[in-house]
């Protein structure tokens, strides 16, 4: 388990984050969300869920999130990005747990969204900023 509070300290442990935390400062970040993550509040404490294989287990995250009643949010990717055309008409919203905290990690220091999305999302995904559609 990797979660992330305050100024980005991380720290991992055997222990649950149920255990940890009180249930109202937990954020589980799940790109099945319908909550779109506008800001990080040094006061909440934010799961990345992992999966290792994303076509078999959708909204394994938020439905863990649901079952142990949690606050969901997802990255503003599809606010703030476009579908580009590739050959594969591949779109995913779903990154790996390096890729999201890079975008938070660069959210955090530059408070831009574009700034960060582009830092952690990579083209391979069929998103770009609206800036570099051709």
């Amino acid at each position: 388990l990797l979660f992330l509070s305050c100024i980005f300290q991380m720290d991992t442990t055997q222990e649950s984050y149920l255990d940890l935390f009180p249930l109202d400062a937990i954020v589980y970040l799940t790109p099945d969300s319908e909550n779109v993550l506008e800001d990080i509040d040094p006061n909440k404490v934010y799961v990345l869920g992992g999966l290792v294989d994303e076509s078999i287990h959708k909204k394994l995250t938020l439905q863990r999130a649901q079952e142990q009643s949690l606050q969901t949010a997802r990255l503003p990717i599809r606010e703030y990005m476009v579908k580009t055309v590739n050959t594969k008409n591949y779109h995913s919203e779903t990154l790996a747990i390096n890729q999201v905290f890079d975008v938070l990690s660069t959210y955090y220091e530059t408070r831009s969204w574009p700034a960060a999305l582009k830092a952690g999302v990579s083209s391979g995904k069929g998103y770009v900023l609206p800036d570099i559609v051709k």
